[in-house]
């Protein structure tokens, strides 16, 4: 019979057969990996390395926690890298022996024996990369040649110092540099396993031709020359190269030796004072123009672009070069434009997608360059207008406009082409916005389709324009009045232009354009300064156009806000939005014309500067007015706060006089209680008027010298709290504020302050019980006001009533006890602060509960 063990012993042998397998797999496995390592090493390795015991591997542990979070360790260093930092130590070390042994070690041997010496051991480093290649040991190789390299360097020395020692160092160095070029390009050819020689020949090739000038000694153009037919040589082997590292190294010394010839020609050109001097750098521009558009043929597209950048750029300095050769003073700017706006016609050639798109952007820095040096006499007509703040209406100034603006003739002379360069660019750029879609079409794919590049081309176009017309008045000379004219309509035409571009779209031309008219306002503002004809004359323009422009773009936002579907799209929302946003811009622009108007004319009526603050009140009022009518639109609020500013500059004009202080104080009381029948501007605007009259009664108290306010006070207060008393009965949401506040305060503050420089006892005592009795009935009748107005007036009156009995205490007690109280307040206070936390947190909901 057959025998069966039983379950759990027939699976105990199973595992251990298992186990034995694996064993021997893992065996198996070392052994397979010690023959692969034996089979990829090198041939010339003469020992092999023992082979493993047939033993199972040891078990691997797991990674320790503590040792986990920091990775495994690092591997030794490869034999590669070993091998590597050895060669490059020894060829670095053989190198400095060479250089010492011809140096230093030069004259201990004769003319044969050093001369052998060095051949010996050049010939010798040369043929042995050749042997290492063969073997399978390039990295030696590479070391060799390279100390090869060096001591064809020092040979070429030493063939100096002892054949041809009357030979100058320049022209000996052109020729030595001139051969040692092609033996290493030779060299590098022979052996091409080599990644050394074939690089060092093309960095030596660009020492021969500008050695051979040096020591010819030619002038810059010479020097130019040699620099662009190097990097001509360069751009050839950079295309048609041999290896990678080749290519490289010619771009890099392309790129360095051509921008550097290109930079020699440019200054040439530029200091030309006639066009036939100017035609030599000239051709050298060119020339190196068409070594950028061939090299760049064939370049990657990132190089391109940037070969097609220096051939537009130097086409265009060629050609402006000629043009501007002799031409004085800052004309010559714009025939390097009109060069740089030509060169857009090259789009058109049979040219690669980047090389044109090179081109197009070397016609926007041409064009960039001319407009940033017409910018100086912009901003000196801008800034110049601020000079008349200190002058106001002091008469039309001597000069014209110049006199105006603080800058001599001879310096707008320099600067007489700024309007033509600002005024041809904005046209152009206007031109490209108009027929964006058709110039795409025409220039094919270079320029890039799109509503923001249009956009961006609208923008440019007004800014330009502005302030081309900006500098014009001055650089023409015009006189004072026409200065101004000119500017103040410049303004108008500006604000007209945004205010269409606004309701038509959400590019940036009417953001721009309304940017520009803001700041041509201001400073035609300040340049009308100067007379009170022209004062009155540029701000009632600016007046009529902030209001026209503000009518109008509110009418388009609402409008727009009413034509917007239930789901618009981003686009009409975003426009919808930009309306409402800006709208209020020009609304509160005429606010502030408004208010410069007022004190103008208070200043014509000869009035003193507190005297005109009700006059300045004018133009708050106004606003109050605009406000109520504009009720729900987004420029009621800005229009409202620039009133309240107004309202501010009259309170401040008003301040020498307190009568007049006074006045103004309860005007503007007034005001606030007119906006305050508004629901929406209830809540503050009735508490500013409350502290606008009480501040008023006090001011007029204090100028009529009253001793008594209650006389004056009391009479005000009665009829105040009947009104209160008869608003509550209506109103029972009504709060206790509104109803009582300006009425007590009206009193209790001015007797509070009688009471605390009354020498007696009467007042305070009156006003204490007074104070009591109210707030009693605020804490009865749950009113807010009356408590809180009549605890503070009850507290601050019998603090001056003990005031002298504390001062006695504090001054018979020890000085240490003070802070020691204080201390011992602190850490109670600290100690309970969670408890007098919720009691402050109870104490607020309780007088928020009370009206």
């Amino acid at each position: 019979m057959e025998h069966v063990p039983p379950p759990a012993e027939e699976l105990a042998l199973l595992d251990r057969e298992l186990a034995r397998l694996d064993a021997h797999r893992s065996q198996l496995l070392v052994r397979r990996a010690w023959l692969v390592s034996v089979l990829a090493q090198p041939v010339a390795r003469p020992a092999v390395p023992p082979a493993p015991p047939f033993a199972p591997p040891a078990p691997v542990r797991p990674p320790s926690p503590f040792t986990a979070p920091f990775g495994p360790p690092a591997p030794p260093a490869g034999p590669r890298s070993a091998q590597n930092v050895l060669l490059t130590l020894g060829g670095l070390l053989l190198t400095i022996a060479a250089i010492a042994f011809t140096l230093v070690s030069w004259g201990h041997m004769g003319i044969g024996g050093r001369s052998a010496v060095l051949g010996v051991v050049t010939v010798a480093a040369l043929s042995a990369p050749a042997v290492l290649v063969r073997r399978g040991l390039p990295s030696t190789a590479e070391a060799l040649a390279a100390l090869a390299s060096v001591l064809m360097v020092l040979d070429a020395y030493a063939l100096h110092r002892v054949a041809v020692p009357e030979a100058g160092g320049p022209g000996f160095a052109a020729v030595a540099s001139a051969v040692l070029a092609v033996l290493w390009g030779a060299y590098g050819l022979l052996l091409d396993r080599l990644r050394l020689p074939l690089p060092l020949a093309v960095v030596t090739a660009q020492l021969p031709l500008v050695l051979w000038a040096w020591s010819a000694g030619a002038g810059a153009m010479a020097f130019g020359w040699a620099l662009l037919v190097t990097a001509a040589l360069d751009c050839a082997i950079a295309v048609r190269g041999k290896g990678v590292a080749v290519r490289v190294t010619a771009c890099v010394c392309c790129w360095a030796t051509g921008l550097l010839g290109l930079l020699v020609a440019l200054g040439q050109s530029v200091s030309a004072d006639a066009a036939s001097a100017a035609a030599a750098p000239g051709a050298l521009l060119l020339v190196g123009a068409a070594v950028a558009v061939s090299g760049a043929w064939r370049a990657p597209e990132g190089l391109a672009v940037a070969g097609g950048v220096v051939a537009g750029l130097g086409g265009v300095a060629a050609v402006g070069g000629v043009l501007a050769a002799g031409v004085t003073g800052s004309w010559s700017v714009p025939l390097y434009l009109l060069c740089g706006v030509v060169l857009l016609a090259a789009v058109r050639a049979p040219l690669p997608r980047r090389v044109g798109q090179g081109l197009v952007w070397a016609s926007s820095a041409v064009v960039a360059g001319a407009v940033l040096a017409a910018v100086p006499p912009v901003g000196l007509s801008l800034t110049g207008a601020v000079s008349q703040l200190v002058r106001v209406w002091s008469g039309e100034p001597d000069g014209g406009v110049r006199g105006a603006l603080g800058v001599e003739g001879p310096a707008w002379s320099a600067m007489a082409s700024a309007p033509v360069v600002l005024l041809a660019v904005a046209a152009l750029s206007g031109a490209a916005y108009r027929s964006w879609e058709r110039l795409v079409r025409v220039a094919g794919p270079v320029l890039v389709p799109g509503a923001a590049w249009r956009g961006a081309a609208g923008a440019v176009a007004v800014v330009l324009g502005w302030a081309g017309f900006t500098a014009l008045p001055a650089v023409l000379g015009l006189s004072y009045a026409a200065a101004v004219s000119v500017h103040a309509a410049l303004v108008a035409g500006v604000f007209a232009v945004a205010v269409r571009g606004l309701r038509r779209g959400t590019d940036g031309v009417g953001p721009t354009a309304l940017a520009c008219g803001l700041v041509g306002a201001v400073s035609v503002g300040m340049l009308s300064l100067a007379t009170q004809a022209a004062t009155y004359a540029v701000f009632t323009v600016l007046l009529v156009v902030f209001g026209a422009a503000a009518v109008v773009l509110g009418g388009a936002a609402v409008s727009a806000a009413r034509s917007l579907p239930p789901l618009p799209t981003v686009q009409a929302a975003r426009a919808a939005g930009v309306l409402r946003t800006v709208q209020a811009v020009p609304a509160c622009g005429a606010v502030v014309c408004g208010l410069v108007l007022a004190r103008a004319a208070g200043a014509s009526w000869g009035l003193a500067g507190y005297r005109a603050a009700p006059v300045v009140l004018v133009v708050p009022a106004v606003t109050v007015l605009l406000g109520a009518r504009l009720r729900g639109r987004p420029s009621a609020l800005p229009v409202e706060l620039t009133g309240a500013v107004a309202g501010v500059v009259a309170v401040g004009m008003a301040v020498p006089d307190r009568p007049f202080l006074a006045l103004v104080l309860a005007l503007c009381g007034v005001l606030a209680a007119g906006t305050a029948v508004r629901p929406e501007r209830r809540p503050a605007a009735g508490y500013l008027a409350t502290a606008l009259f009480v501040l008023a009664a006090w001011l007029r108290l204090s100028a009529s010298g009253v001793s008594t306010p209650e006389a004056y006070t009391l009479p005000v207060t009665v009829p105040a709290l009947a009104v209160g008393m008869l608003r509550r009965r209506r109103d029972r949401e009504a709060s206790s504020w509104t109803a009582y506040g300006a009425g007590l305060a009206a009193t209790l503050v001015p007797s509070l302050f009688a009471a605390w420089a009354d020498p007696h006892w009467v007042r305070p005592l009156l006003l204490g019980a007074a104070a009591l009795a109210i707030t009693l009935a605020g804490a009865r009748l749950r009113l807010q006001a009356l408590l809180l107005l009549g605890g503070a007036v009850l507290a601050l009156d019998a603090l001056h009533e003990l005031a002298p009995y504390v001062v006695q205490v504090v001054g018979a007690l020890p000085r240490w006890l003070p802070p020691a109280l204080a201390g011992v307040l602190l850490l109670v206070v600290g100690a309970t602060y969670e408890q007098r936390l919720r009691d402050a947190r109870r104490l607020k909901d309780a007088l928020g509960r009370m009206r």
